[in-house]
């Protein structure tokens, strides 16, 4: 759903019986290139978009913290701060309270709260829809309780909120980029350390537009399969020597892979993080370069590493990726965790009728709902990080140039975390639940949404 900021705030009211103290907003966002890398220490290139989480919220001084949810029917669910507890609540409240336990173990006084969220960010569909609803909720308690967070601080919070209370195995580059991404630009980030770099990518100056095709297959991170590969990527590093596989050199990768024998899985894993990396580097350099076109093979070459070797795509995202290139797109890619959810697709403006026509034609062909389309364009995220090196770059050690030291305290504080994959996972508020999202590929009435995104514009 989508509410504006007033229609929240009314909202609230009519629960609460009084306005609220302020209505704060996080976007989504669409990964570029880099997938199923932060958790290995990688390299990732997320740009923020349009759709975004609302939350109206108020502080409160009793302890007492009070959610609700436009896409949940019912009365607020109420639940006491000082008992929230990691892997204690199964309900889509634990996204929220996630991040008020992650904030309150850090050490930062939050005493309650009363919050309602809305969101246009489609669940399940890769565009990052957990992280947003996080993000929201940590901004405004940042603001509310006078915490002074920094967006990449908020980020690192919620992460621990979704690996710990929630028991997501997530990497850092969702709820980094709800937090820090700028209009009109890609975020070029080092999960090891959280450097950033902001990286110009206008494609409507260059008459090229970006399209994000929503398959409607919803993942589910909690099926298992997520946790089975940041397993499988740890198992590798353990195998190497190495403390993540991003310590793995491209040029080393040949020799890598002969060491780990016929550990065949784990090889195809190691083999799509290494390359991964390697293609995030070549994209920063392209666009840096100017030569923006020259990105979409390298979006096609990642999209058949994801399937063929980290084998996270389905038969919806390779149709979409195969008609969108072959009906003269410049490139395309599943973008997301996997297992469903959406594709990006960079082509030229002019082809872009013909692009969006070839794709819904192959769903109706294979059965599929004949897809929306609509035009969107990305936005900044919503902690108020615009600067670089601004709020949104690690201090301490990062800011005098120890990146190493930087990237030793993130190790042991995930170490200290023992992140595991979680078996059973609760779904966002505005999710359609376990059930949508535990359907078949091989069912028929599938809706595909089309987006329109022009970075920049």
């Amino acid at each position: 759903m989508s509410e504006s900021s007033e229609a929240v705030a009314e909202r609230f009211e009519e629960l609460y019986g009084a306005a609220p103290d302020g209505v704060w907003a996080a976007p989504g966002r669409v990964n570029l290139i880099g997938e199923h890398t932060d958790y290995n220490d990688g390299f990732v290139m997320p740009f923020a978009l349009p759709h975004t989480a609302v939350a109206a919220v108020t502080g409160r001084d009793d302890g007492v913290l009070r959610l609700h949810s436009a896409d949940v029917e019912g009365p607020a669910v109420e639940l006491a701060v000082d008992a929230l507890a990691p892997e204690s609540d199964k309900r889509w409240t634990a996204y929220p309270a996630g991040v008020v336990w992650a904030l309150r173990a850090a050490g930062h006084p939050v005493t309650g709260a009363d919050i309602h969220l809305a969101s246009s960010v489609p669940a399940g569909a890769g565009l990052s829809s957990s992280a947003a609803l996080e993000v929201v909720v940590a901004l405004a308690l940042n603001d509310l309780f006078g915490l002074g967070l920094r967006g990449w601080q908020l980020a690192r919070l919620c992460q621990r909120a979704e690996n710990v209370y929630v028991g997501a195995p997530v990497g850092i580059m969702d709820q980094t980029a709800s937090a820090c991404c700028e209009a009109g630009h890609a975020l070029f980030l080092d999960t090891r350390d959280l450097s950033q770099r902001r990286i110009p990518f206008d494609l409507a100056a260059e008459g090229m537009r970006l399209l994000v095709v929503d398959t409607r297959v919803r993942h589910r991170h909690s099926e298992g399969e997520y946790g089975k590969r940041r397993a499988g990527c740890e198992k590798g590093a353990s195998l190497l020597g190495v403390d993540a596989l991003r310590d793995v050199p491209y040029d080393g990768l040949d020799a890598a892979l002969e060491r780990l024998g016929d550990e065949e899985e784990v090889r195809r894993l190691v083999r799509h993080v290494v390359t991964e990396n390697q293609r995030v580097e070549r994209v920063v350099s392209l666009l840096e370069s100017g030569d923006t076109r020259a990105i979409g093979p390298v979006l096609v070459e990642g999209h058949a590493s994801l399937r063929d070797d980290f084998r996270v795509s389905c038969p919806e995202l390779d149709l979409v990726v195969e008609t969108a290139v072959s009906a003269g797109a410049l490139g395309a890619r599943m973008t997301g965790g996997g297992f469903g959810g959406s594709a990006i697709v960079l082509t030229e403006e002019a082809d872009v009728p013909a692009v969006t026509k070839a794709v819904e034609e192959a769903f109706a062909a294979a059965g599929f709902t004949a897809p929306g389309s609509s035009r969107r364009s990305p936005r900044q995220g919503r902690a108020g990080c615009t600067d670089a090196p601004g709020p949104c770059r690690p201090d301490a050690a990062a800011e005098s140039g120890d990146r190493t030291a930087m990237g030793a305290i993130l190790q042991a504080e995930r170490r200290a975390d023992g992140v595991s994959p979680g078996d059973s996972l609760p779904s966002p508020p505005w999710d359609g639940g376990a059930e949508e999202e535990r359907v078949a590929h091989d069912q028929v009435s599938r809706l595909t949404r089309v987006y329109s995104v022009i970075p920049g514009g």
